[in-house]
C-alpha cells in the first residue's frame, strides 16, 4: 500500500502529467499515419528519454505505446486503412460506419471502449505482475535459460504465413548478438579488431534503424514515386456516444478486455490476433450477428478494447521475467536498460517505486487518450493528410539525432542507418524484423544463463531435470514447431481441395 501511495503521488507531479500528455498527444499522432507503427512510435523516442529521470522516461515511453494503439484505428474508421497492425479488424465495421456518415460516433466509440480496455488491463497488470514477480524470485540460471528460449521459439510464429522467413530474421539477429565479447571468458568475437565493435552493437541504434529508419526511407522512396495516400474522410456526426449505447457494448468491452489482457500475456502474439479473436466473439455473442461487418457499433469497440487491453497484458512477462510479450515491449526494454533498470523480478524489489508509478501512470494514460479521442475526433481528418515526403524525412532526423544521443558516438548513426537499410531491404522482400530484435535481447540471456547452468551442474540433464526449466522448455519446443505444423496442414488441405 506504500508503494502505491508513494506512485500516486509521483505520477500526480506536474512534470509527470505533461510527460503523460505530450507521450499521449504523440502516440496517437504517429499511431494515426499509415505504417507509423506503435514499434517505431517507442523506439525513435528512446534516446530523447536519456537525460530524464527513469520513473518519466518508462512512463513516456509507456504511454506512446499505449496512445499509438488507439491512434491506429482512427485512420481504420476514416481512411480504411489500420494506422497500426492492431487496428486491422476494426475496418470492418468502423469503415462501413464512415460510409453511412457515422465517422464521428465510430471515433466516439472506439476512444470509449481503447481507454476502457486499457483501464482494465492496467488493473489485472497491477494486481498479477507483483504476484509473478515474487514467485519468480525463485528462478536460476536454468529457469533463466529455458525463459529465454521460450521467447526466441517465437520467431517462427512472427513470420506470417510462412515460418521459414522468421525463422532466417530470428538467426540473423542470434548472430548479430554473438559480436562483441563472450559473456563469460571475456574473448572477443566477430570484433574484426574493431573498438567499437568489443561490447557489440548498441542495442537502440539497431532498433532505430530497424524500424523508424527503414521506414523513413519506404515513406521516402513512395514520395519519390509520387504515391499519395487516400484523402480522408472528414468527421461527421455526433461523436459522443450516449449513455444507452455505452451501456450496450459495456459487457463486450470487458470480455474483448478480458481476452486481450490474457492474450497479450503469451510472447509473440500481439495485438492483431487478439482483435479478431474478441471481433469473432462479439459477433458470436450478439443478439444480432448479421449486422457485422454492415456498420455494427460492437464491431468496434470489441477490437479496439481487445487491442489495448493487449498492451497491459504484454508487460506482465516483461516487467516480471524479463521476456518481452510482443515488439513494442521488446523496445522497451532497451528503455529500461538504457536508465538502469534490468526487467525481471528484481525489477520490483529495487525500483518498486518506478514499477508501480508505472502502473498508475497507463490509468491515466489510457482515462486521458478517451478524452482526448472524443474531444478532438473532429480534427483527426487533418491528421492524417501529411504528406509522405514531409514525414519521410522527419522522421530520419529523429533517428539519426536519437542514435547520436546515446553515447554521442558517430558510429551510433552508422549502425542505425546500416540496420535501417537491412530493414527496408527485409521489408522489400516480406522478412519480418521483430524477431531479430527479440533475438538480439534474449540471445545473451540465453547464452549466459546457459553457460552458467553448465557450470553448476557439468551437463544439460541439470537442466531438464529441474521441473520449471523443463516445463518451459517444452512450451518452447510446442511454440516453435506450431507455424510449420500449421503450415503443413494448410498446405495439405489446399492439395486435397
Amino acid at each position: 500500500m506504500q508503494m502505491w501511495f508513494e506512485a500516486i503521488v509521483n505520477v500526480f507531479s506536474f512534470s509527470i502529467l505533461i510527460t503523460i500528455l505530450f507521450g499521449t498527444i504523440f502516440g496517437i499522432l504517429m499511431g494515426s499515419l499509415p505504417g507509423l507503427s506503435s514499434t517505431m512510435a517507442v523506439a525513435i523516442i528512446i534516446p530523447f528519454t536519456f537525460s530524464m529521470e527513469p520513473a518519466a522516461g518508462i512512463i513516456l515511453l509507456s504511454s506512446i505505446y499505449c496512445a499509438s494503439v488507439f491512434g491506429g484505428s482512427i485512420s481504420a474508421i476514416l481512411l480504411n486503412t489500420p494506422g497500426t497492425p492492431a487496428g486491422a479488424a476494426t475496418v470492418i465495421d468502423g469503415y462501413e460506419l464512415t460510409k453511412q456518415g457515422k465517422s464521428g460516433k465510430a471515433l466516439g466509440i472506439s476512444a470509449v471502449a481503447s481507454g476502457l480496455g486499457g483501464v482494465i488491463s492496467a488493473i489485472i497488470l497491477s494486481f498479477t505482475a507483483p504476484i509473478l514477480a515474487e514467485q519468480a524470485l525463485r528462478f536460476g540460471a536454468p529457469e533463466y535459460f529455458a525463459l529465454a528460449i521460450f521467447g526466441i521459439s517465437v520467431v517462427s510464429s512472427l513470420g506470417g504465413i510462412n515460418p521459414i522467413k522468421g525463422l532466417i530474421a530470428g538467426t540473423f539477429g542470434i548472430l548479430i548478438a554473438t559480436v562483441g565479447m563472450d559473456p563469460i571468458d571475456g574473448y572477443p568475437r566477430f570484433t574484426f579488431g574493431s573498438p567499437f565493435l568489443a561490447t557489440g552493437f548498441s542495442l537502440i541504434p539497431v532498433l532505430i534503424g530497424l524500424f523508424s529508419a527503414s521506414q523513413a526511407f519506404h515513406l521516402i522512396k513512395k514520395s519519390e514515386k509520387g504515391k499519395e495516400t487516400k484523402d480522408s474522410e472528414d468527421v461527421k456526426g455526433q461523436v459522443l456516444p450516449s449513455i444507452k449505447e455505452v451501456t450496450k457494448i459495456l459487457p463486450n468491452i470487458f470480455r474483448s478486455s478480458i481476452i486481450g489482457t490474457f492474450i497479450g500475456i503469451i510472447p509473440g502474439i500481439g495485438g492483431d490476433p487478439a482483435a479478431f479473436i474478441s471481433y469473432n466473439e462479439a459477433k458470436r455473442w450478439s443478439k444480432h450477428p448479421e449486422r457485422f461487418g454492415k456498420g455494427e457499433l460492437g464491431g468496434v469497440a470489441a477490437p479496439e478494447a481487445a487491442n489495448n487491453a493487449v498492451t497491459g497484458g504484454a508487460l506482465i512477462p516483461l516487467l516480471t521475467l524479463g521476456i518481452p510479450g510482443n515488439t513494442v515491449t521488446a523496445i522497451l526494454i532497451g528503455g529500461l536498460l538504457i536508465h538502469g533498470l534490468r526487467p525481471g523480478p528484481m525489477l520490483f524489489q529495487e525500483h518498486g517505486d518506478v514499477v508501480y508509478s508505472l502502473f498508475f501512470s497507463l490509468i491515466i494514460t489510457n482515462l486521458l487518450f478517451l478524452i482526448i479521442g472524443v474531444s478532438c475526433a473532429k480534427y483527426f481528418s487533418t491528421i492524417l493528410k501529411v504528406p509522405a515526403q514531409i514525414m519521410g524525412p522527419i522522421i530520419l532526423i529523429l533517428s539519426i539525432v536519437g542514435s547520436f544521443a546515446i553515447h554521442n558516438d558517430y558510429f551510433d548513426i552508422w549502425v542505425m542507418l546500416a540496420f535501417g537499410i537491412i530493414g527496408y531491404i527485409f521489408k522489400l522482400i516480406n522478412v519480418p524484423v521483430t524477431p531479430i530484435v527479440l533475438a538480439i535481447i534474449l540471445a545473451p540471456i540465453a547464452e549466459q544463463s546457459l553457460r552458467q547452468s553448465l557450470l553448476q551442474g557439468d551437463n544439460f540433464a541439470y537442466i531438464i531435470t529441474r521441473p520449471i526449466a523443463f516445463v518451459f522448455l517444452l512450451l518452447a519446443v510446442i511454440t516453435f514447431f506450431t507455424p510449420f505444423v500449421r503450415d503443413y496442414l494448410r498446405n495439405r488441405k489446399i492439395k486435397s481441395s
